[in-house]
């Protein structure tokens, strides 16, 4: 077992984008039955750990005022006992007011910096065909080159020396490899000297399937892959790789037990790459389902049922928690 140890995280909502631009969505969320289940995972309070929040900018966006998260809804509550928020800024303004944006991100330093351990500048702008996702939108590109210095020259000026600021992407293959080296040629030496790490969303044996056995091996050449061919190149093979989002939903032909097989044979396998690729955490999604009732893979990604019932992989992924976090 590898002697490196991972920041591990959830994210805690019960909404979420679904690939034809809506949301998966269904009871709301319980902020006591929330609380109950991070301190389970958490497993002890002086254990650090992170709670997955988003938040965006768009057109209608008031500047100048508090901005709450909107998944989940007020979030910072949850950041006690040695939990912090994992936030998320997302850019979606069809206008393209990078201006607004970078005011945005500075406002968000500026009331959650205190609770924040990391602050993620867009989210997926790589994915440019769905309307929930932040490729979506134009001029992504300076967003996130000019949100991340802003983000961090904030956080100098306040006085948050270890809020860390990224950003993410989906797994890149063929010509959209150079997608994090144009980002870095955009932003030149600046914003790689403002960057503390890269994110990266994947879900394998979801959308594509790959067999049982092939699961640990496809996962670990993804992630060298992510390291060698894309953030290498860039300029960014020293940054840290954190797992942003990792999940894998149950229903229909999707057992509850293959889930928690799923958790476990990907956890595992960051935390035994976890030096050498220098991963540094890890961050499921989600803790609930959306609507247990609904039979579509976006609705029931959760560790539990929407009512807060433990699947199996919530005690899987608990115990991986203790072990590696």
């Amino acid at each position: 077992m590898t002697s490196h140890r991972l920041l591990f995280g959830v994210y805690p909502g019960g909404a979420g984008g679904d690939d034809s631009g809506g949301l998966a969505s269904g009871p709301p969320d319980d902020p006591d039955r929330v609380t109950e289940a991070l301190d389970r995972l958490q497993g002890r309070p002086d254990r650090p750990f992170l709670v997955r929040a988003y938040t965006a900018f768009d057109d209608t966006t008031r500047l100048g005022g508090p901005h709450a998260t909107a998944a989940p809804e007020d979030a910072a509550r949850y950041a006690v006992r040695g939990r912090r928020l994992d936030l998320v800024a997302q850019y979606q303004s069809a206008a393209g007011d990078v201006d607004g944006y970078c005011r945005f991100v500075r406002e968000l330093v500026e009331q959650y910096g205190a609770v924040t351990s990391t602050l993620q500048v867009t989210e997926e702008p790589n994915d440019t065909g769905n309307p929930v996702l932040d490729g979506y939108y134009p001029s992504v590109r300076e967003a996130i080159v000019r949100g991340v210095s802003a983000a961090k020259e904030r956080a100098r000026e306040l006085g948050y020396d270890e809020l860390r600021v990224g950003f993410n992407t989906t797994p890149l293959f063929g010509p959209s490899e150079s997608f994090i080296a144009e980002l870095a040629a955009l932003g030149g030496p600046a914003f790689a000297a403002h960057l503390d790490y890269v994110g990266l969303d994947f879900f394998p044996d979801v959308f594509r399937p790959v067999a049982a056995s092939d699961l640990a091996s496809a996962v670990a050449g993804l992630l060298r892959h992510h390291r060698d061919a894309v953030l290498a190149p860039a300029g960014l093979g020293h940054l840290p790789l954190h797992i942003t989002e990792h999940g894998w939903p149950t229903g229909g032909e999707r057992p509850p037990h293959r889930q928690a097989e799923v958790v476990d044979t990907v956890v595992r396998t960051v935390a035994s790459l976890a030096e050498e690729l220098r991963l540094s955490g890890y961050t499921h999604f989600a803790l609930r389902d959306a609507d247990s009732s609904q039979p579509g893979l976006f609705h029931r990604f959760g560790l539990t049922t929407d009512d807060y019932t433990p699947k199996p992989a919530f005690e899987t992924y608990r115990a991986l928690i203790d072990r590696h976090g």
